[in-house]
């Protein structure tokens, strides 16, 4: 499993990801988000030129999962975290959240955040398996409220959402 940065024409094919990763959401009464538009182009593309996206690709060179992150209040920020399907079960989420953990700690980054679905099985109780813990409200971060705050007018609160943090060394 080979992990790097990503490049201009895998953007595509993390929309192709992104859409495929969305279909187990239908089984669990969440056609909604399955059925939810990818992370478009450009803004992708904003993530790359930044440095902030990674792929891990399979054996053909091809991306079969891949992870864009922010900086926010001081920690790396998972914006999104996606598998292929094909891909799924095989630690590669797993190893992209381990090598954006050691950007976060090689650039003083004090933890990872992010947000993600309470009761869905590959979501919270997936990422504290990983070594997050929901934070409390008092917890969070200007930033974090923030996110909160986009993500409810995008209609994700219909469900229970959570943010999440895994301290670094450096923290």
């Amino acid at each position: 499993m080979r992990i790097r940065p990503a490049v201009p024409a895998d953007l595509p094919l993390l929309q192709d990801i992104e859409r495929a990763a969305g279909e187990p959401f239908r089984a669990v009464g969440m056609a909604a988000i399955a059925d939810d538009e990818p992370p478009a182009i450009d803004l992708l593309d904003r993530y790359l030129r930044a440095g902030h996206a990674w792929v891990t690709e399979d054996a053909t060179g091809r991306p079969v999962a891949y992870l864009i992150y922010d900086e926010v209040d001081g920690a790396a920020h998972i914006e999104q975290v996606s598998v292929h399907p094909t891909a799924a079960g095989r630690g590669v989420g797993r190893a992209l959240i381990e090598h954006l953990a050691g950007r976060a700690e090689s650039t003083g980054l004090a933890g990872l955040t992010l947000t993600t679905f309470a009761d869905v099985p590959w979501n919270a109780p997936y990422y504290t398996r990983l070594g997050f813990r929901t934070l409390a409200e008092s917890e969070l971060t200007d930033g974090l409220r923030e996110i909160r705050r986009a993500e409810a007018a995008h209609g994700l609160d219909h469900w229970p959402r959570v943010c999440m943090r895994r301290a670094t060394t450096v923290s």
